[in-house]
């Protein structure tokens, strides 16, 4: 299949070719020239998430390099725990182990933090990694290492270091933002090492990320450091994040239930975007809820039809401090012969001190344990229920809590234990460089880099 920009100005590519550049030549984001025709009908509700990923995403691949190797890359990358828990009004949760939850719950958890960075965007990170190995693999011998360049609010920069860690032919340089994302954070972000570098940005995620896409628009320099990016502005990252979607809404519509509501915590839109693309594509999903924190871009557009990038806001949810989400630019392109704001998509900010609050009622109430940017998810849940909302929803989890201790133990007085895989990043050294929030200095240290090949 086809890509091409956002913006309309850039030749359109294959798909292999739109995920190892990341940003389209124009500084748009790419995306799929059509959305092809998928018949859900016909999918296995039973089969897990790799089967259902190559299925889903088959006609996106056909035709390009990677479209033989498709299976082999869903099984390498997708093999993933992803629970499905199911809600019920009062007592305990319950785990579907077998795939068919209770039909009778009014609510499910999508719980997309069991990989080994905790966070669901190691589902995404480790698709990428996989199609750009095998195609590193297809390159001279002399065509030296590619650098990818991720901008994080948290979580991403870990999963895209997990991902990449020690396959030849890559660098990994993450900018994040000093004191704005949590210890475990980043620390998670300084201890890989080897072929992954870790910058302490002087400045916010929004400064990060400005940095990653003029480094992008810098063809000199993305010739001269083969860069490249993991972030969500790379489509590679987004489609594999529309077949989780897809399954849990297999599975937990039938028998009555003819589509399912979606809440996704989200900061910079891509996880959020892919339900939409899920929807656009024929799955049962009715309306989606974008729950963010403090950061009200999203909310205020929905509210008034002006889109207005600011400077993001520091908050408890801090993987989801973003004022001026990139995939919106996405969201507008999909929906440009329609109005967006009546997609059945809605917007609602989520402040520190409701955040706080769900976090201790839910642990009260249920015996759950969540993250602060599930938190903003379920509390806009709570609020669905308050004002007489009764149909079927699906939330996204989003993170581990224990990556957010300091936040989430105090609330509920108790201690929260790590995975075994992030309880072995923590037990690693970490170390971060400095970076000063400029594009000139993330430049130099970019040419450094590729002049010691």
């Amino acid at each position: 299949m086809k890509c091409i920009s956002t913006r309309g100005e850039a030749p359109s590519v294959d798909l292999a070719e739109a995920l190892q550049a990341g940003l389209a030549p124009d500084g748009g984001l790419y995306v799929p020239e059509t959305l092809p025709p998928i018949d859900p009908a016909g999918l296995d509700r039973t089969a897990r998430l790799p089967a259902t990923a190559e299925a889903v995403l088959a006609p996106f691949f056909a035709g390009g390099p990677l479209g033989a190797e498709l299976s082999a890359v869903c099984r390498a990358s997708l093999d993933l725990p992803l629970p499905v828990v199911a809600l019920h009004e009062a007592g305990q949760s319950d785990r579907a182990a077998d795939g068919n939850p209770d039909s009778a719950a009014e609510a499910w958890i999508l719980e997309l933090f069991h990989g080994p960075t905790a966070a669901f965007k190691d589902f995404a990170a480790r698709f990428l990694a996989e199609c750009m190995g095998r195609l590193a693999e297809r390159e001279a011998d002399d065509a030296g290492a590619r650098t990818i360049l991720v901008a994080t609010s948290g979580d991403t920069g870990a999963a895209v270091a997990a991902a990449f860690h020690g396959r030849p032919r890559f660098r990994v340089r993450i900018l994040y933002p000093e004191g704005r994302v949590s210890p475990l954070q980043a620390h998670q972000l300084g201890a890989f090492g080897g072929n992954v570098t870790a910058y302490r940005v002087a400045g916010s995620f929004d400064d990060c990320q400005r940095m990653v896409k003029a480094a992008l628009n810098d063809q000199d320099l993305r010739t001269r450091a083969r860069v490249s990016t993991a972030n969500s502005i790379c489509i590679g990252r987004l489609l594999p994040q529309v077949a989780y979607y897809a399954q849990a809404a297999l599975q937990l519509t039938g028998s009555g239930r003819d589509e399912l509501q979606v809440v996704v915590p989200t900061g910079n839109l891509g996880n959020a975007l892919a339900c939409v693309l899920a929807r656009e594509l024929g799955f049962p999903i009715g309306d989606i809820w974008l729950a963010t924190n403090a950061n009200r871009t999203l909310p205020d557009y929905f509210a008034s039809g002006d889109y207005v990038g600011r400077d993001g806001l520091a908050t408890l949810a801090n993987a989801m401090d973003v004022g001026d989400p990139s995939n919106f630019e996405r969201l507008a392109w999909l929906y440009r012969d329609r109005d967006l704001r009546d997609a059945r998509i809605h917007a609602v900010s989520v402040p520190d001190e409701a955040i706080r609050d769900r976090i201790r009622r839910e642990h009260a109430s249920r015996g759950l344990v969540i993250c602060p940017h599930t938190a903003c998810a379920m509390e806009v849940l709570a609020q669905r229920r308050r004002s007489g909302d009764r149909r079927a929803f699906l939330v996204a989890a989003t993170a581990h809590p224990a990556k957010f201790a300091e936040v989430v133990e105090p609330l509920i007085g108790r201690a929260v234990e790590p995975p075994p895989a992030l309880a072995d990043l923590l037990s690693r050294p970490s170390r971060a460089e400095p970076l000063e929030p400029d594009p000139d200095a993330l430049r130099r240290e970019l040419l450094a880099d590729a002049s010691t090949e």
